[in-house]
């Protein structure tokens, strides 16, 4: 049976209701009588005697303490109540996850589109900053307010810090972690990404939002596996029929889904700049210079 925990408190933080579930935890919304209103993580029964599992939930609270930006969701406290009760208490971010407001309004307006990669690309620079690769970014992992047009990027759960050595890695060599859908193909081998893997992501969901689809038509996990290292992905303007953006606008997006990591930007924020160039510049006039019209202003120059 299902462990309730809705109603008691851990460490100060009185459960009010879950939120949210995972395979290795469950979120709830909380209240603390100095944070307020809080959101607060509690890793799985099952797992808390799980040598590793507890390791991945410290590690994520870790991480997210060392990661200060207002487009990333504060860390407040790890604590562990009871018998092994991991639990980690976050700022409690207003909106809804990024993933569902996508479903909803996909394709997004581009100026709307330029925000939130913007915005995201800051939140994983600061990661990026203190050596931390975030390896799982995905509408999933984003709360976004519209009403405020402000992100915040959540679940540093499989993070990875650059500096960590090999016999540290709590991930094997040979098996890569994130979500096949908007996993860089470099990450496919298991080995210790480079930040250039969260500009890929990044990439991905912008081309989401800006099409409503995503760059690879694969329909199972094998077969997306084969296309993301044996395929380019679909270029932006052929993604959608009804959907043609400036060919300024492609470039930048599939710069961003280049294969080898040195063709792209040199960081997440270069990529959203440029992006937020491409896709608020003012458009090009009609080329009135054509037909009959054009004929005629070609005869009058000779």
């Amino acid at each position: 049976m299902k462990e309730s925990l809705v109603g008691k408190t851990l460490g100060g933080y009185a459960l009010r209701g879950e939120v949210g579930e995972g395979g290795t935890s469950a979120v709830f919304r909380a209240e603390h009588p100095t944070h307020g209103l809080v959101a607060v993580k509690v890793l799985r029964e099952k797992l808390r005697h799980d040598k590793t599992a507890v390791a991945r939930f410290v590690r994520e609270a870790r991480f997210g303490e060392r990661v200060r930006h207002p487009n990333v969701v504060q860390t407040l406290e790890v604590g562990e109540a009871g018998d092994g009760m991991h639990f980690l208490a976050i700022e409690w971010a207003r909106g809804e996850l990024l993933e569902k407001y996508v479903k909803l309004h996909a394709p997004l307006p581009p100026a709307e589109v330029a925000t939130i990669v913007s915005q995201i690309a800051d939140a994983v620079h600061a990661a990026h900053a203190v050596g931390i690769v975030h390896r799982d970014l995905k509408p999933d992992n984003v709360m976004y307010d519209p009403d405020l047009g402000q992100v915040k990027l959540l679940d540093f759960g499989i993070a990875t810090d650059t500096d960590t050595a090999p016999e540290q890695r709590l991930t094997r060599a040979g098996f890569f972690v994130g979500t096949l859908m908007y996993v860089a193909p470099e990450a496919l081998s298991g080995e210790l990404v480079s930040p250039a893997a969260d500009q890929y992501s990044l990439a991905t969901m912008a081309y989401l939002m800006l099409c409503g689809c995503l760059p690879f038509t694969a329909k199972t996990p094998r077969e997306m596996f084969s296309q993301l290292l044996s395929q380019p992905p679909i270029p932006l303007n052929a993604a959608k029929p009804d959907r043609r953006f400036p060919a300024v606008v492609e470039q930048v997006v599939m710069k961003g889904l280049s294969k080898d990591p040195r063709q792209r930007y040199p960081d997440t924020v270069a990529f959203a700049v440029a992006l937020r160039e491409a896709l608020t510049q003012p458009a090009a006039p009609a080329d009135e210079d054509t037909g009959l019209l054009s004929k005629m202003k070609s005869l009058f120059r000779k």
